[in-house]
C-alpha cells in the first residue's frame, strides 16, 4: 500500500489530502476478529511535509467481522481509527534512543501505509470480542447456547466423592 509523495517535495508546509478506498491487506486481525483480506478500507488522510519528513494523519474506516468469544455468534461492525505517523526522509539522523525504536521512512519518494494501518486497526480490535457484554456463552459440558436455555445446568459430581454417593443410594444392597 505504497503512495508517492514526490509532489510534496522537501518543502515544509506543503500538504495534500488522500481520500481513497483501498483493499485490505492480509492478516489484519486476531484469532476471532479482524478485517477480511481484500475488503474495502476507507482512507481519509492528510499528508504534510515537515522538516523531518512526511506527517500522515487522519482516519481509517474498515469493516470488521468475526465471532463472539463466548457464544460464537457472528459479529460485524465498522471500525474507525485515528492514525498519525511520521515518515522520516532518507538520511535522517537519529539519537541513540530513537534508533532503538522502529522508524518509518520515505523511500524513493514513496511511503508504505500498510504497517501503519495494521498497527492502528489491530491494536483497536477487542482481545475477547463479545456480541453483548452480558452474553452468557455456551455450556462448557454440552455446548448448548445458554441464552436459549435459561437455567440450564448439569449435575456434576466430583469423581473423588463418587464412591460415597453410591453409599447414599437407598436401593443399595449390603
Amino acid at each position: 500500500m505504497a503512495f508517492d509523495v514526490k509532489d510534496l517535495g522537501r518543502s515544509p508546509g506543503s500538504m495534500r489530502t488522500l481520500k481513497e478506498h483501498v483493499p485490505a491487506p492480509g492478516k489484519l486481525g486476531v484469532a476471532l476478529i479482524g478485517v477480511q483480506e481484500g475488503s474495502d478500507v476507507g482512507l481519509d488522510l492528510k499528508l504534510e511535509a515537515v522538516h523531518e519528513g512526511i506527517l500522515v494523519s487522519g482516519t481509517v474506516l474498515a469493516g470488521v467481522t468475526g465471532e463472539c468469544g463466548r457464544c460464537l455468534d457472528p459479529l460485524a461492525y465498522d471500525l474507525e481509527v485515528n492514525v498519525q505517523e511520521l515518515f522520516f526522509y532518507e538520511g535522517a539522523e537519529f539519537s541513540d534512543e530513537e534508533e532503538g525504536e522502529e522508524q518509518r521512512r520515505v523511500e524513493h519518494d514513496v511511503i508504505d501505509l500498510e504497517p501503519v494501518l495494521r498497527d492502528a486497526i489491530v491494536t483497536n480490535l477487542p482481545f475477547q470480542p463479545v456480541c453483548r457484554e452480558d452474553c452468557q456463552g455456551l455450556c462448557s459440558e454440552c455446548g448448548v447456547r445458554l441464552e436459549d436455555e435459561p437455567g440450564h445446568h448439569h449435575e456434576v459430581l466430583d469423581p473423588r466423592w463418587a464412591a460415597l454417593a453410591d453409599l447414599a443410594k437407598p436401593d443399595r444392597q449390603n
